[in-house]
């Protein structure tokens, strides 16, 4: 039997805790142990995933409903196997009496002679019946897509060296031959991770870029991260804030082989502090720009 894992202990958030509160620690736990924060690091990885699996799970409410149930049920089971252990080893000679009386239980008294004891034969064991399992496994967003080798961990305690595909998506099975129980197959059930600069809209893949207001007004190339790496993207004159461009074939594998587009979104971020220097090149600039955005309203009084 399956033992099931404390997601609740995972997330560090008790069990009446709400969607918020969920959502925080998911949120807090996934900037700390992400893979780009944690290169090379096996053991945060391995985290991450636990942490996705955790949230995928509890951030649904239909799916948490069912996870307690299983959570009280297992609870339960334990309390019971307990209680049953000291039952069965309280007086430490339940099973010796037993052996004893199935030596009684076959001795022939039909004379005063003592004859040898009779044993039952043993009974064949059981057939083995091949079963499939089901388990999951949660993938960050690059992972998904370049596919390779990939070490898994099992709910039963299990690890296994999986070949992965690339261009997997959020809840494609993949088979593995003879994984199961007494020979039958394990699937893998696949989520991927939330991540926190993509996302994937059918083949698409959405991002938002932050953009200076002299390269909003300038225009020129800028470099863009994409799922493949960094990229320079032109940026023309005047753009507004919120405007998209599109760069062609840079988002998600469909299964023929065709990809996506990568939509980037730009917002003009206005900077924060300023030296003296910039100051004053912002204030002669002011002083010597004819553009008002605000002239057409103004024509309405």
């Amino acid at each position: 039997m399956q033992q099931v894992r404390n997601y609740y202990e995972i997330l560090g958030v008790p069990r009446n805790a709400s969607n918020d509160d969920i959502k925080k620690a998911f949120r807090k736990l996934a900037r700390q142990y992400h893979p780009d924060v944690n290169p090379d690091d096996k053991a945060a990885e391995e985290k991450f995933k636990d942490i996705n699996e955790a949230y995928d799970t509890l951030s649904d409410d239909q799916k948490r409903s069912e996870y307690n149930r299983s959570l009280l049920g297992a609870s339960r089971r334990k309390t019971t196997k307990a209680r049953d252990q000291v039952t069965a080893n309280g007086n430490g000679t339940s099973s010796d009496y037993r052996q004893e009386f199935d030596l009684w239980k076959f001795k022939d008294f039909s004379n005063t002679s003592t004859k040898r004891a009779k044993v039952a034969p043993a009974p064949p064991p059981p057939r083995l019946s091949r079963r499939d399992v089901e388990a999951r496994l949660t993938l960050p967003l690059e992972r998904a897509y370049q596919g390779g080798r990939q070490r898994i961990r099992l709910e039963d305690g299990r690890s296994l060296e999986v070949d992965m595909p690339s261009g997997m998506i959020d809840g494609q099975k993949i088979r593995l031959k003879g994984q199961g129980i007494d020979g039958g197959d394990l699937y893998l059930k696949i989520t991927v991770a939330l991540h926190p600069l993509f996302k994937v809209q059918d083949l698409d893949i959405f991002c938002q870029i932050p953009v200076t207001p002299s390269e909003a007004t300038l225009g020129g190339l800028i470099e863009i991260p994409t799922i493949d790496g960094l990229v320079k993207m032109n940026v023309p004159k005047g753009i507004k804030s919120g405007q998209r461009l599109r760069l062609a074939n840079k988002g998600y594998p469909g299964s023929e082989g065709k990809r996506g587009d990568q939509l980037v979104e730009l917002q003009i971020v206005s900077p924060q502090q300023l030296s003296d220097e910039e100051q004053a090149l912002y204030q002669k600039i002011r002083e010597m720009e004819t553009f008002n955005p605000r002239q057409q309203l103004l024509s309405y009084f």
